[in-house]
């Protein structure tokens, strides 16, 4: 296959076949439609095939051959994203790159707690091989039984665990990925240390397939949670907020593992949207926060602490009200309002979504000057902010105004965006906390990264990929 120069299509997708198999390629335009599309459905594209290798060697092949025929090549997961990374541009000259097939368990060893997997595996089962050796892996979000492990890796995802446990980059020990000609790069060790010149793992983290494919991974293990404490508070604003997280985290050892920021508006939109749904206090308040402790002892005191923390700061003012959870039951009902705040937007009417991220001390002033700016730019927008405030990533997602039709909402998006991002860089902080760039974000991003940076991530960029087939349109 060396040096192997195709002339069309068919040829092209029957080489490929002969790499990965007749179950391994998806051709017929009915079969293609899902991978052509994003989850959001705002981007759509056309490709040669969809490619779905069942291992790395597999993966190199097919890359090998895409680089002699410069073929570009979107890699893609479980297709959740939600900025158009992992969906095909309109030439009709890519090929989409699945990794599902790719989805085995490889090791997991308690001991020295880590899981390897491959780049396919669901999220949620790696969750659930770990709990079955009774360790934790951290990383949870909302896609998180369809979404999978390489395009995690690849955008670098955040979650609700951020607080305590990092991004996703601080969960990888050992990562193993395809350069854009072909060659694998087999940097699978389950070391803590290994100071042995450039870290080569974090140029791929977060690069949203630009650089090369994710294939597998290993990945650090916790102690299983035995003791789970979980309130949902009303508190007064913001301000307090900060002043309620810096007290938890003191006051239970840094045994905080979430907090989690919302406005009453996205719960009116649960309440009103999603079924099975209740209120979980008796009157209604303008914020609210979802905390949780955890420790790998059971009655290891958390709730005593809980109770201490939340009794303390109603006293001082920074809590009006407050429920614990009491049970398992009650605590999961208090994630799902958190969890459906998306969902119930959505059902309301047009929206518009930012992902951004600013200092935690910095939170309230963004959010206020947001508010102020958004208002004056479009009156009556309804603001669904919510999101990690324990680790300063609010979503801060716009609904159109009732009286206003979603092509007079969507007239403004760019300068929304604009409004919204500004505020959020005059405070030191980031257009994209977790969600990454992709198609998406950018024009943003070549706005506000400064003129070095964008430099450097170029070098990058022409020095791994120098024909430019990885993940074409995306990021850069």
């Amino acid at each position: 296959m060396d040096g192997q120069i195709l002339e069309d299509h068919s040829e092209i997708t029957s080489t490929l076949e002969g790499i990965v198999g007749s179950m391994g390629i998806i051709t017929s335009t009915e079969d293609l439609q899902p991978y052509l599309i994003d989850q959001k459905k705002a981007y759509e594209g056309q490709a040669i095939a969809v490619v779905r290798p069942s291992s790395t060697e597999e993966v190199s092949k097919v890359v090998k051959l895409c680089a002699e025929n410069q073929i570009p090549i979107v890699p893609q997961g479980g297709n959740t994203g939600l900025c158009g990374g992992a969906t095909p541009d309109s030439s009709g000259r890519t090929i989409v790159l699945n990794l599902s097939r790719m989805n085995k368990i490889r090791d997991i060893d308690p001991l020295n707690y880590t899981i390897t997997v491959d780049a396919g595996v669901i999220l949620a089962e790696i969750q659930n091989a770990a709990e079955e050796s009774d360790r934790l892996f951290p990383l949870s979000l909302g896609a998180e039984g369809s979404c999978q492990i390489g395009g995690n890796l690849s955008t670098n995802a955040g979650g609700t665990g951020v607080l305590r446990y990092g991004t996703t980059r601080e969960l990888v020990l050992g990562l193993e990925f395809v350069l854009p000609d072909g060659r694998i790069w087999d940097g699978m060790k389950a070391l803590r240390k290994d100071n042995t010149g450039y870290d080569l793992k974090h140029l791929f983290m977060g690069a949203e397939g630009t650089l090369g494919i994710v294939t597998g991974a290993v990945l650090k293990l916790f102690p299983k949670p035995k003791d789970v404490q979980t309130a949902f508070v009303a508190i007064r604003d913001s301000e307090a907020a900060i002043d309620l997280l810096a007290r938890a985290r003191q006051m239970s050892d840094d045994r905080l593992t979430a907090f989690e920021w919302m406005a009453r508006q996205g719960l009116e939109f649960v309440f009103k949207n999603i079924s099975d749904t209740r209120e979980p206090l008796l009157e209604n308040y303008r914020e609210y926060i979802l905390i949780e402790l955890t420790s790998g002892h059971a009655d290891s005191g958390l709730r005593e602490t809980l109770e201490t923390i939340l009794g303390d700061a109603i006293e001082d003012g920074l809590v009006l009200d407050a429920v614990l959870a009491e049970s398992r039951g009650q605590a999961q009902d208090f994630w799902r309002l958190r969890e459906t705040i998306p969902e119930g937007q959505m059902i309301e009417g047009a929206t518009i979504k930012h992902d951004i991220s600013v200092p935690v001390s910095s939170v309230p002033k963004f959010l206020k000057n947001a508010e102020a700016a958004i208002n004056q730019l479009l009156p009556g927008v309804r603001i669904c902010a919510f999101g990690h405030l324990g680790d300063g990533n609010i979503h801060y997602n716009l609904t159109t105004p009732e009286a206003v039709g979603p092509k007079t909402f969507f007239d403004k998006v760019e300068d929304i965006n604009r409004t919204i991002h500004d505020e959020a860089i005059a405070l030191g902080g980031s257009i994209s906390a977790e969600h990454g760039i992709g198609m998406s974000k950018r024009l943003e991003l070549m706005h506000y990264k400064s003129a070095n940076a964008l430099d450097i991530m170029r070098g990058i960029k022409q020095a791994l990929d120098p024909k430019s087939i990885m993940n074409p349109g995306k990021v850069l």
